[in-house]
């Protein structure tokens, strides 16, 4: 046993991990580009760009001057009462990057907690206008993070059952697919009829931690009309979706119909940098202005607006605005429906679907889709002694790498996922 593994097993308690019965951590010592590198200088595809956040890859330049340049300028400074300019250029680009109903920036430090931030934007919204309205409606099998607002509009069960008697009470529809659209639909107008709810959260087009579950733009738009039939606010967690996952800059540009708050993390800072972003209309924001101290939006974090997280952020939106990215994401699409193709007439594949860079696979198990299914630890092992790094969702394997893998990466990877489906 390394001594690294030694001291990590002494002292760190590592997120998502059953530590009686997992296997020593994998040790990380280098990364570069699509590429992960161990101790023994191994290398590994990063084939879900640590956790969806490493759009651009591993050690991108431009981000890494950049986080440079603004250390020697501001390393962090307070964000209540002052401003600094990487944050006023940050919160500019992205409202120009939204769409126009869009106008305010609110800065916090990561996904969940920008969810956080929006729960409580749509529920004192009301309460300052004198409205009471206080339900949520949310969609079953979600993930929105693991803050008690966040848990409380995502999947019961699973990871939450010992906090639920915490949690506020919310309606959830089932997910939609091709039979059910119209009775969903109908379902959730005659909740909106109530005039009791403040929010709508989704996760627009994909459900990630559910098992990259997809619907349609189309699905999302009559819901969205329907919320704002009976002046409901709705909200779009973009954390996972948003910086070119979907093959768009958001989700919500497949959509007609934009929601009214919209939630950024991950992707945000090319996955350098914690930071999150909630992100609202004007009229939103006008309901906080007032004489009033108590009707301000009276939330705030020690790192909120940090200037090297949103320095790193601008550099990545840089990356953005050049055409080389978005004709690498348009390759990996390329080579995604190719691999769809063939996956389609594998018996072990119950299920494959695919949006912009990410595709997910369901394999067949007999025991529908679950999380902890025992084909979890089989894929991961397998994924390692082939030089992947792969966290399946269960029975679920799915990729979204970063954009700049090459394409003998890209084979690598699905070569990989075939000859695992021919060992089961």
């Amino acid at each position: 046993m390394s001594e690294l593994i030694k001291k990590d097993n002494s002292y760190v308690w590592h997120p998502f991990t059953q530590h009686f019965t997992e296997g020593e951590p994998l040790q990380i010592v280098k990364a570069k580009d699509e590429f992960l590198y161990d101790v023994n200088e191994k290398q590994y595809i990063d084939a879900n760009s640590s956790w969806w956040v490493n759009v651009h890859g591993h050690g991108n330049e431009e981000i890494g001057n950049a986080l440079t340049k603004q250390f020697n300028a501001i390393d962090h400074v307070v964000f209540a009462g002052v401003t600094h300019p990487k944050a006023v250029e940050l919160a500019e680009r992205i409202v120009q990057k939204l769409p126009n109903n869009f106008s305010k920036v609110f800065f916090s430090d990561n996904g969940s907690t920008a969810v956080e931030v929006g729960l409580k934007m749509a529920l004192q919204y009301f309460y300052n206008k004198g409205e009471k309205r206080e339900r949520f409606l949310a969609m079953e099998g979600a993930y929105h993070g693991d803050t008690f607002g966040a848990m409380s509009v995502g999947q019961r069960g699973y990871f939450n059952e010992p906090f639920e008697h915490f949690f506020f009470d919310v309606d959830f529809i089932k997910f939609p697919n091709q039979t059910n659209e119209s009775e969903l639909l109908n379902g959730a107008e005659e909740l909106f009829k109530s005039g009791e709810f403040a929010g709508l959260i989704v996760e627009p087009l994909i459900q990630g931690s559910s098992g990259m579950k997809m619907y349609s733009a189309l699905f999302l738009d009559q819901l969205t009309t329907l919320a704002r039939k009976y002046g409901v606010l709705v909200i779009f967690d973009e954390v996972m979706t948003g910086f070119g996952r979907t093959g768009k800059m958001f989700a919500m540009d497949h959509c007609k119909v934009k929601p009214d708050i919209v939630t950024l993390s991950k992707g945000l800072t090319g996955g350098v940098m914690a930071l999150g972003l909630t992100v609202a209309t004007e009229e939103i924001y006008s309901a906080f202005l007032s004489p009033e101290k108590t009707k301000a939006l009276l939330h705030g974090h020690s790192f909120t607006g940090n200037p090297l997280a949103c320095a790193v952020s601008c550099a990545s939106l840089d990356v953005f605005e050049k055409e080389q990215t978005w004709d690498s994401i348009a390759r990996i699409q390329s080579w995604n429906e190719r691999f769809l193709n063939e996956l389609r007439s594998n018996d072990k594949v119950a299920e494959v679907r695919m949006l912009g860079t990410i595709l997910a696979l369901e394999i067949e198990t007999g025991e529908g889709n679950t999380y902890f299914s025992n084909i979890r630890e089989k894929a991961y092992s397998y994924f390692l002694d082939e030089g992947i790094l792969i966290r399946p969702l269960g029975n679920i394997l799915f990729i979204n790498p970063p954009y700049c893998i090459q394409e003998e990466s890209h084979q690598k990877l699905t070569g990989a996922i075939l000859r695992f489906l021919a060992s089961l």
